[in-house]
């Protein structure tokens, strides 16, 4: 068992008290203490295992909060709203909301990698979930601070189930009644077009084209694509 020296000790319980939980609590603080230390640190006691842990654990929670609040929705609304609620984007969010990043340990080269921040953000968080959920083998420490979030974010997301992340909600959707994943094919405008645009994607399954879109980039181009499909499959009501 790794030795948590006071400061960091301090610091984890500086975390957990954000996270609106009793210092008291059943916690495993040497899995909280590996949930946040990033790979640059160690090859092997790093936060990997438990962010594949908590990789289920959040798909989990998500999906009990749509269960429980959105009786209504169906199961492609469900698929499409959390798979938002679970991207890296949401999840950094959540993370920099309780200021992840000042107690996550990260060695200098990767620590200056701007680009790959998010998903870092994300990975992290992930795994401080999967250290909550082995401290009891249960929600009990997760889901009172975490659903709130989910409850507000899935209650926006509804107006529009693919908000900010059609890529995602059109592989759910095609991942669940196909099982297989779409294809896109992209190729660059030459000039560009007046709104700067310079790639423009297509979306296709099965031999035939969902969608096709513009963006300045292949991924704002690849989103575009996906918009037109979704909403084509799966119509706002």
């Amino acid at each position: 068992m790794s030795v948590i020296y006071p400061r960091r000790q301090r610091q984890l319980q500086s975390l957990v008290k954000k996270l609106g939980l009793s210092a008291q609590a059943p916690l495993k603080w040497e899995l909280l203490d590996l949930a946040l230390t990033h790979p640059s640190i160690s090859e092997s006691a790093n936060y990997e295992q438990l962010e594949f842990v908590g990789d289920a654990v959040v798909r989990l929670v998500a999906a009990l909060v749509l269960w429980e609040n959105f009786h209504d929705a169906r199961v492609g609304d469900f698929a499409a709203i959390r798979s938002v609620l679970v991207s890296d984007r949401i999840l950094a969010q959540l993370a920099g909301s309780y200021g992840l990043e000042l107690y996550l340990l990260v060695a200098g080269s990767a620590y200056g990698d701007k680009a790959g921040q998010e998903s870092r953000l994300a990975d992290a968080f992930e795994a401080v979930l999967g250290a909550l959920y082995l401290s009891t083998n249960s929600l009990e420490l997760i889901r009172p601070w975490l659903d709130p979030h989910f409850k507000q974010l899935a209650a926006e997301i509804s107006l529009d189930p693919a908000r900010q992340n059609y890529k995602a909600a059109l592989q759910e959707w095609t991942q669940g009644k196909y099982k297989t994943l779409p294809e896109y094919r992209v190729t660059q405008l030459t000039p560009p077009t007046h709104n700067q645009e310079r790639f423009v994607a297509e979306v296709w399954l099965h031999g035939r084209k969902l969608g096709e879109g513009k963006g300045r980039s292949i991924k704002a181009a690849e989103q575009a694509a996906a918009k037109v499909a979704f909403l084509a499959i799966e119509p706002p009501q």
